[in-house]
């Protein structure tokens, strides 16, 4: 909690102003008990209406300045909380935004989600009733037990003792309960995770129809999130009737031993009846700081959790076994290999090629060869675990985030939009392009015919991850928005895998044409994709088995042969036919 409290500046008065404020209404409110008193001891029994009506007066106007005092502390308090809240949800989400993928991934994107809402949101919820309450409660307290010292020191004994009494019990639950409050987090996570699994696959759910098996799932893991709440509700609960118990009987006793010393002389009513309400005082009090430990409990536990994603380094310091190469090359991996977990097999292994300056490389291979994997080392998503990445002739781990993104334009596997127009979806390429800029990317993607079409062009309003567009129509936005960035190194992974052969060999010629010239990457499941590159590199299981021109492959690599066959069995020596 204390890294965090950097969040506060800007509301330091704000934050003194709340509690000052309800320092001011505890004090009117520790003065009635003496209103009434004196109200019992000289008007009523002196049948003084003068005292009665001017006592009346004072507890009215004690009141309302005590409302005035409540409302502004609770105005103080709730900006506090807000303002704090506003600008930690700022702050996480800006370091979240600065993590690697691998990062990202160890730490889990449900984890992070639940971090930037439910946890910042129970953190603003503690704040706020701390500033509301960390001063009154203990000071109406401490305060009523003074008071009843001045009344009769005997009797205030009673207030010493069940103080104490009520002090042990509230510490006690609060121990108990605080690591059963982030075990109830985790699960939390378990939840928000299977959530957002199932929303973002209800499709995939529905082909295979496996709602069934995904609602078990998650009435599992909801089951297991359910008994840890009523476990740790159930201690947290046992606070208001311990209190009540406590204060009731210490009341009980009070009247009892009260109603001796007024018959003895020793009080008078009015102070019995003053001494009553200063236990009742506590007794509510009492019951709201236990209500305040439990919330401050949770912010404490969510506090933590926020602390430790701030721990995180926003990219892991990553060492280069070589700073530079040969800078006429735009791309070179130097014995590269790559797992994304270190106890677990290597994703690619000692992968070792070089890439010319405007060359156009295919990289080919079968499900779970690495390719995207090969793909995500160029821009620095990820970081070899052995050897080197040269982009330009200098390490990859040397490079700023900034620097290479700038190099490095990518159109990913999963064409990616987001809620906003196509125009705010292509500026994410070049945030100052002009509407030419962007007709022209639209019409080397081939996707100008279908926006054209559109009522409002390039201001037809796009839903969350593009779900009012066909596939193939997100992906060429997304690689319309990867050319109007005109970087020097252009990866296209997969991305055409939903377009139409006759799209696709025009979106090529396209490329072809552009008026500067790029290194293109193409990643491809079809050979038809990648038959007139430059070069191609064939992938299995994570090594390069073959690397050529399409007819040098043909001759050389079986795997490489084995997919074209698959893919043009149809035509009787293709093979023949593209040589």
């Amino acid at each position: 909690m204390k890294k965090l409290l950097i969040y506060f500046k800007g509301n330091r008065i704000r934050a003194v102003l709340a509690p000052l404020f309800k320092m001011f209404e505890a004090i009117f409110e520790l003065l009635i008990p003496l209103v009434v008193t004196y109200i019992i001891d000289v008007g009523l029994k002196e049948n003084n209406k003068n005292v009665l009506f001017g006592m009346f007066g004072v507890m009215i106007a004690l009141g309302v300045v005590g409302l005035v005092c409540a409302i502004s502390a609770q105005y103080f308090s709730a900006r506090t909380a807000v303002s704090f809240a506003t600008r930690l949800r700022s702050s996480l989400f800006s370091h979240i935004q600065s993590f690697d993928y691998e990062t990202t991934d160890k730490i889990g994107t449900s984890t992070l989600i639940t971090r930037m809402t439910g946890d910042i949101n129970s953190v603003q919820t503690g704040i706020n009733m701390f500033l509301r309450l960390f001063m009154r409660s203990p000071f109406i307290v401490f305060g009523a037990m003074i008071m009843a010292f001045t009344i009769n020191v005997h009797l205030a004994l009673i207030f010493v003792i069940t103080i104490l009494i009520i002090s042990i019990i509230v510490f006690g639950i609060l121990i108990i309960s605080m690591p059963l409050y982030k075990k109830n987090q985790r699960h939390l996570d378990r939840v928000l995770g299977k959530v957002r699994s199932n929303y973002t696959g209800v499709r995939v759910i529905r082909a295979f129809n496996k709602e069934d098996d995904e609602i078990s799932d998650f009435n599992s893991k909801h089951t297991e999130l359910t008994k840890t709440q009523i476990f740790v509700g159930r201690i947290s609960a046992l606070l208001n009737p311990l209190t009540f118990v406590i204060i009731n009987m210490a009341i009980i006793i009070l009247i009892d031993k009260g109603a001796v010393s007024v018959e003895s002389g020793v009080i008078t009513q009015g102070q019995l009846v003053a001494l009553y309400n200063y236990m009742t005082q506590i007794l509510v009090e009492l019951i709201k700081l236990a209500n305040l430990i439990i919330t401050l409990n949770k912010a404490a536990a969510s506090a933590s959790r926020i602390s430790s994603v701030f721990d995180i380094p926003s990219q892991a310091i990553h060492t280069a076994e070589k700073e530079s190469s040969n800078e006429d090359l735009a791309v070179e991996f130097d014995n590269v290999t790559f797992g994304y977990t270190k106890t677990g097999d290597v994703a690619i292994d000692t992968l070792n090629f070089s890439v010319k300056k405007g060359e156009t490389i295919g990289i080919i291979g079968g499900t779970g060869s690495g390719k995207t994997t090969l793909i995500n080392l160029i821009p620095g998503f990820y970081f070899p675990t052995q050897g080197n990445v040269f982009i330009n002739g200098k390490n990859t781990a040397l490079y700023d985030k900034e620097e290479l993104n700038e190099l490095i334009g990518v159109v990913p596997q999963k064409a990616q939009l987001f809620k906003g127009t196509i125009r705010s979806n292509l500026l994410w390429g070049k945030n100052d392009a002009s509407d030419g800029e962007m007709w022209h990317a639209l019409k080397i993607a081939e996707a100008d015919s279908f926006v054209e079409q559109k009522k409002d062009k390039l201001d037809e309003e796009i839903k969350q991850n593009g779900s009012n567009l066909s596939g193939g129509q997100k992906q060429r936005l997304t690689i319309a928005r990867a050319i109007l960035k005109r970087p020097e190194i252009l990866i296209f992974d997969d991305s055409a895998s939903a377009l139409d052969y006759v799209t696709e060999s025009h979106l090529r010629e396209n490329l072809k044409g552009l008026d500067w010239t790029p290194t293109v990457f193409i990643v491809s499941q079809r050979a038809s994709s990648i038959l007139h590159a430059d070069k191609i590199i064939v992938l299995d299981d994570g090594c390069i088995v073959g690397c050529g021109t399409h007819n040098d492959l043909l001759d050389s690599c079986d795997v490489y042969r084995e997919i074209y066959d698959s893919q043009f069995s149809d035509i009787k020596g293709g093979g023949e036919n593209e040589k």
